[in-house]
């Protein structure tokens, strides 16, 4: 038996990493454990190298695309390997930081598989740590794994996931992508910004299912003209090939027709399943039929004193959902009562232009029998986006019959920033007033953010009111 703990963290994902942190700061004694790297998949495999990837591929096209610029702009290349060498070096960097503030809050990094025992011990098996820890309090943040179909699973080589996909070391001439969710447009995005022939297949009708579909629609159409294949409403239904060339047979389920498709290399990005294969026996009280963690409004799971967060307990997989019920779960431990909420939980998506949304969409209001007023402004009608050559796409704001702000959807340029002022609107409860009075500066991208909250109530300054 090793030391005792107050507070055991397994998975050291964004939420299992700041659940460590706020421990340490409410002065319990804590223990993270870790497989492979601190961060997890969202640090190392995910959210940073695909945003610097798709940061740095934006720049090129732009650059190549620019009219004002003179000069042999076709010879323009993207040196790929010098990319990839420094996606390495800020993944490598951000890791480090998250490591050094483990240590300066005295939290006890330990590398190894940990398995749960019971409601205070764990086993650790790793090359330098093997034995059985205890704590009177225990979060398990094992996070999650791209999921695959039964009949197209992943090979590492033609067949590959997201990971894979931000390490290839040569582009493929012929990329199809499985799945139009965030990860699979972002993926379609930084190929086709490279030159890769980029098809993308959805078995529902629209891009980025649960989303505004005015606003889904209006993506689609953009990211189309962009050179982006994409075809909805597509059920694969048999794939055959070898490392050279891939071919996926789909039906149309609107055409009600066979398409084929070839390919050098398949990503797949039909979503992900929880790390919670060793949890299972712990009975079908302890973990859903998906495979997620049950937990109470606190994120307790059944065994007391045993907590469960992030994409382990279901719900939306993002990486910030992970963190905020890091916070909760190790306040919860300490004594406090910290209900976890999602009314308020945002998302976006890094496309150009970048999509984010938080709250209910207009149809969602509409099908709780709310009364719903709607506000939309153009950027084509703002003087910053016109000065960026981004006059793409529109701002949304969703309010009920007493003014609240109760959704907000944003597509256009830096849509993820721009989304904040609302968020905290949805999570504040507070009145499209609270935004339309509030100053904001000219000329800036947030004026669209002002001018759609005004267009609710028909008072937008820089638009025809209807």
């Amino acid at each position: 038996m090793n030391e005792k703990f107050d507070l055991a963290i397994i998975g050291g994902g964004p939420g299992g990493y700041v659940a460590a942190l706020r421990g340490a700061q409410l002065k319990q004694k804590v223990v993270l454990f870790e497989r492979e790297r601190v961060g997890g998949t969202c640090m190392n495999w995910g959210c940073i190298p695909a945003k610097f990837l798709l940061h740095q591929t934006k720049i090129f096209k732009e650059t190549k695309d620019n009219k004002y610029l003179d000069g042999p702009l076709d010879a323009l290349t993207c040196n790929w390997g010098r990319l990839q060498e420094q996606r390495k070096k800020i993944v490598e960097r951000f890791v480090r930081g998250i490591e050094f503030l483990l240590k300066k809050n005295g939290i006890q990094l330990v590398q190894g598989d940990a398995k749960l025992l019971n409601e205070r011990q764990i086993e650790v098996h790793g090359e330098d740590n093997n034995g059985i820890y205890e704590a009177e309090r225990i979060i398990l943040a094992t996070g999650s794994k791209p999921a695959a179909l039964p009949f197209l699973q992943p090979n590492g080589d033609s067949i590959i996931t997201s990971k894979e996909g931000l390490e290839l070391v040569k582009i493929p001439d012929n990329l199809v992508i499985v799945g139009a969710g965030a990860i699979g447009l972002e993926m379609g995005a930084i190929y086709q910004r490279l030159g890769s022939q980029v098809t993308i297949l959805e078995i529902m009708p629209n891009i980025l299912p649960g989303s505004d579909q005015e606003m889904t629609r209006r993506l689609e159409r953009i990211l189309k003209l962009q050179g982006l294949n994409i075809y909805t409403q597509m059920e694969i239904r048999q794939v055959s090939g070898d490392k050279e060339k891939i071919t996926l047979e789909s039906f149309c389920l609107k055409e009600k027709k066979i398409r084929t498709f070839d390919a050098q290399k398949v990503l797949l990005a039909v979503g992900r399943i929880p790390n919670s294969e060793e949890f299972l026996e712990f009975g079908t009280t302890f973990v859903d039929e998906e495979g997620f963690v049950k937990v109470n409004e606190y994120l307790e799971t059944e065994i007391s004193g045993v907590y469960a967060i992030g994409d382990l307990n279901g719900g939306k997989l993002l990486a910030h959902k992970a963190s905020h019920e890091g916070v909760w779960a190790a306040e919860n431990a300490t004594g406090l009562k910290k209900a976890a909420h999602y009314h308020a939980l945002p998302m976006a998506v890094y496309t150009e232009p970048e999509f984010s949304s938080v709250g209910l969409t207009e149809q969602q209001a509409r099908e709780k029998g709310l009364s719903v007023q709607v506000g939309v402004f153009s950027f084509q009608a703002n003087g910053r986006a016109l000065t960026m050559g981004k006059p793409e796409g529109m701002a949304k704001v969703i309010a009920d019959e007493q003014d609240t702000i109760i959704g907000a959807h944003i597509l256009g340029p830096n849509a993820s920033e721009l989304l904040a002022e609302l968020t905290l609107c949805v999570e504040k409860g507070l009145k499209l007033q609270d935004v339309s009075s509030a100053y904001h500066i000219h000329p800036t991208l947030s004026e669209t953010v002002m001018e759609a909250a005004l267009s609710v109530k028909g008072e937008a300054l820089h638009i025809l009111n209807t």
